[in-house]
């Protein structure tokens, strides 16, 4: 393969890795039943959690200058999907697509978002020129395109809920993930794409959280993606991550712990 090819191939994978980014937002299940007095009362004997208005929230995502090494903006319209606009084959998978997505699972009372991204040294030199792919060897280009698109973006929300919508959303993530581990047919903005699988993995934050490992794949493409949701108190975090180097490799890659134990941090 030429060292042009090759170049059009890796941005066209990249491509289809950022469609899958930028889903964030949205809807999914709310449930169970009231059973404080099957557990003596415990819960009666807690406060309620306050439910926090979408300015009390913006004060508590993270900013700028919170995740060293991290850029941290207000995502733009083109960086998330509009409610609704997902959707998946199987009624029980919609907690897990919307959160994938980005979106807000069940319905909170405020949200608010923030696209965080960590760009590794190698990424900072940006994409090689024609020039410079034509004076390498073919598995040189490769690594020098792949380098360049070592970028590990994570879009982080906060989502605010009534009474006890918080708990009962997460204990709907929970059961989805499980159900849906197989897998299911979601569709983005127009677009199918295919979860391969839903693999649990382990966190350690907030009172309270879930976290995946999502494998998707598209047109021939396949990657993955880290979901956490955590709760504290009346409010989720949710985190949406994956690398555009990783996903193009194929390679596993981590959570992003600093930008989780940061929000965790300013949440309380």
């Amino acid at each position: 393969m030429s060292a042009t090819a090759m170049r059009r191939t890796v941005l066209a994978a990249s491509a289809v890795s950022l469609a899958l980014l930028v889903t964030a937002c949205g809807g999914g299940e709310q449930g169970g039943e009231d059973k404080e007095a099957a557990k003596g009362g415990t819960k009666s004997e807690k406060p309620a959690a306050k439910t926090l208005t979408a300015a009390e929230l913006e004060k508590l995502v993270v900013a700028k200058g919170d995740v060293e090494g991290h850029q941290i903006t207000k995502p733009g319209k083109a960086d998330v999907f509009a409610p609704g606009s997902v959707s998946v084959d199987k009624a029980e998978c919609d907690a897990v697509g919307q959160v994938l997505s980005a979106l807000p699972a069940g319905k909170p009372a405020a949200t608010v978002q923030r696209l965080v991204v960590q760009e590794s040294a190698a990424s900072k030199k940006g994409m090689p020129s024609m020039e410079e792919l034509a004076e390498m060897t073919e598995k040189e280009a490769e690594q020098a395109t792949l380098d360049s698109l070592d970028i590990t973006k994570t879009m982080t929300s906060l989502w605010s809920y009534d009474a006890d919508g918080a708990e009962q959303t997460l204990t709907t993530l929970r059961e989805a993930g499980k159900k849906c581990a197989g897998g299911f047919t979601m569709t983005v903005a127009g677009e199918k794409q295919q979860v391969t699988k839903v693999t649990e993995e382990k966190v350690a934050a907030g009172e309270d959280a879930v976290a995946w490992t999502v494998g998707t794949k598209q047109d021939g493409s396949a990657g993955e993606t880290k979901v956490v949701v955590l709760r504290q108190g009346s409010t989720l975090a949710g985190f949406s991550s994956f690398n555009i180097a990783a996903v193009t490799r194929g390679e596993a890659f981590e959570q992003p712990t600093a930008v989780i134990d940061a929000q965790a941090t300013k949440l309380g």
